[in-house]
């Protein structure tokens, strides 16, 4: 154990953050850090859009879904998947790689990078003494989102991360026991997974009774059974595909 690790198991999403602005010396040092993460094959195949102006940080907490943090907080950072500039790189060498670029595996790549990045960015900032919260809700309206930011081609709106002094700090929730995320050589069978899903689901039932005063006892099945059974953001595919990803 040590500082490092003790910072990464007391994470906690905080949706309370102070609406005072970071420093330019803390978005720098935020921004250096994200972009010391490991990076597939060295492409660095993603960008970090800073959105500092209040009407459009408005926008963003309506089109996300009306999320008041994503406006209220001291900095709100865009991550994007983006083979644009190598698209540009590709034109200065006189070399074709659309090809390569409107893959479904440079897609995955793309998309690796960025959150690769952005969990640097987040342990960083945690790191300060600073709140964090990943806000996936701008895929709601990801078009928009892309309008609004004036996003070219190959270039994906992924997340937003509202950063910022905590205003109150949530209490931890628990994860999935270790036993169910991490197996040796062998794939578990459903028996197995089924017992740790119980005994999971006690845990997290206990959690949210104790954290509303027993007005809510949701089991972890249930939470995402209810999550999965409709297909959420059918558009997403659509506007890959416009953008230039998925085409090989």
């Amino acid at each position: 154990m040590n500082e490092t690790v003790q910072l990464l198991l007391n994470h906690r999403s905080v949706r309370k953050l102070k609406d005072e602005p970071l420093s330019p010396d803390v978005i720098r040092t935020l921004v250096e850090s994200a972009q010391m993460a490991s990076t597939s094959s060295f492409v660095q195949a993603y960008s970090i859009m800073g959105i500092t102006d209040r009407p459009k940080k408005e926008a963003l907490a309506k089109l996300a879904g009306n999320q008041p943090y994503v406006a209220e907080n001291g900095h709100f950072f865009v991550f994007c998947a983006d083979f644009h500039r190598h698209i540009q790189a590709g034109e200065m060498e006189q070399t074709e790689v659309k090809p390569a670029v409107e893959s479904a595996e440079k897609m995955i790549v793309a998309v690796t990078d960025a959150a690769l990045a952005a969990q640097n960015c987040s342990i960083a900032a945690e790191s300060m003494g600073l709140g964090i919260c990943y806000i996936g809700g701008l895929r709601n309206n990801i078009a928009e989102v892309s309008n609004l930011l004036q996003l070219p081609n190959y270039v994906i709106p992924l997340f937003g991360l509202a950063v910022g002094v905590p205003e109150a700090a949530p209490d931890r929730k628990p994860r999935l026991p270790v036993e169910g995320v991490y197996f040796e050589n062998v794939y578990p069978d459903a028996e197995v997974h089924a017992e740790q899903l119980k005994a999971y689901n006690d845990t997290i039932s206990a959690y949210y009774k104790e954290r509303t005063g027993g007005s809510r006892s949701d089991r972890w099945t249930e939470q995402v059974s209810g999550l999965l059974k409709d297909v959420k953001r059918p558009h997403m595919k659509q506007f890959l595909e416009d953008k230039g990803y998925n085409r090989h």
